[in-house]
């Protein structure tokens, strides 16, 4: 399975919308904690698997994650480190880019997440406690999102509705937010330790996954909160990332700081179905192929992204 060894610690992963061998990998030197990040494209290659990169972008600070464009198949958005906000073409050569650079957020901007539905606006999450909405084509943020205690780790928006989104914090709550309204709509008091990481299922647009340093996922339905559909336990340490598979209503990849990549149907009573171990330090980014099934993609902080099918072995060459 093709294996990328980047120059830093590896900290995001995205497949393209667009190009099923087309990826994007967030990293950052000296663990995300002082120094340059990169920006890494690549691409699958077929016949004997293998990966090669495109293109990279050097930045001044690390960057914590990296989304693609839903409208523009070479437009990619980072989160940086220094609390900015950059926009990168990657039909352009690096020194063209970023095309675009925000500079609002007050802290490590730690998300990024484009809107599936409207596909003109991204979210960002942040250290500085606050959650911010941008075009592509405005100067400035169209709206800040202020109500969390403390830092927040992820924003993401509602697979089928373009008004709604999700954001998970350090204040131990879980929100839901509707654009069009003044203030967040839900709280979810989902965890007694900090929240790190949400996403929507893609089939059940009200079902929703945490993870958490309490070492658990947690599943939850908006429409009765008061217990979790589900509780996933497995993970050794902190689960850092959660995501719902675009093909299976009931499948999840999770990664912790216990070096693993899991696999989880909470519908089932034996909800840990799958267990990858191939990472030598945290496990930290995590994604699905929405255009090839089963085929999943891990970053960490040993510098290495996998590709991988799904049952398959991750080292295996």
């Amino acid at each position: 399975m093709p294996v990328f060894k980047a120059p830093f610690n590896g900290y995001s992963v995205k497949f393209s919308p667009f190009y099923e061998s087309r990826l994007a990998v967030a990293t950052a030197q000296n663990f995300g904690i002082l120094g340059n990040g990169k920006i890494h494209v690549l691409e699958l290659s077929p016949g004997p698997p293998g990966v090669t990169e495109s293109v990279s972008f050097d930045t001044a600070d690390a960057v914590y994650d990296v989304c693609w464009s839903e409208s523009h198949d070479s437009v990619l958005v980072a989160a940086i480190g220094d609390g900015s906000v950059k926009i990168y073409d990657t039909s352009l050569p690096p020194p063209s880019n970023p095309i675009r650079s925000f500079q609002e957020h007050a802290r490590e901007v730690h998300s990024v997440d484009y809107n599936p539905t409207r596909r003109d606006s991204f979210l960002t999450a942040s250290w500085d406690d606050t959650v911010k909405l941008w075009a592509v084509d405005r100067p400035a943020s169209i709206r800040t999102f202020k109500e969390h205690a403390y830092c927040v780790y992820q924003a993401v928006w509602n697979p089928k509705h373009g008004d709604v989104f999700a954001s998970a914090s350090g204040d131990c709550t879980l929100r839901i937010w509707d654009v069009r309204e003044p203030g967040s709509t839900m709280i979810i008091p989902g965890h007694d330790f900090e929240i790190l990481s949400c996403d929507w299922n893609k089939y059940d647009d009200c079902v929703l996954a945490t993870s958490s340093v309490d070492k658990t996922i947690k599943v939850w339905d908006v429409r009765s909160y008061r217990a979790p559909l589900a509780v996933l336990n497995g993970h050794g340490y902190a689960v850092r990332k959660v995501k719902f598979s675009p093909h299976r209503r009931s499948l999840i990849a999770s990664c912790s700081y216990d070096m693993s990549v899991c696999l989880w149907d909470y519908m089932v009573e034996d909800a840990l179905v799958g267990r990858y171990d191939h990472h030598t330090e945290f496990a930290v980014g995590i994604d699905m192929s929405v255009l090839v099934e089963g085929l999943m993609a891990s970053t960490g902080w040993d510098e290495l992204v996998y590709v991988w099918q799904q049952g398959m072995d991750p080292r295996a060459s």
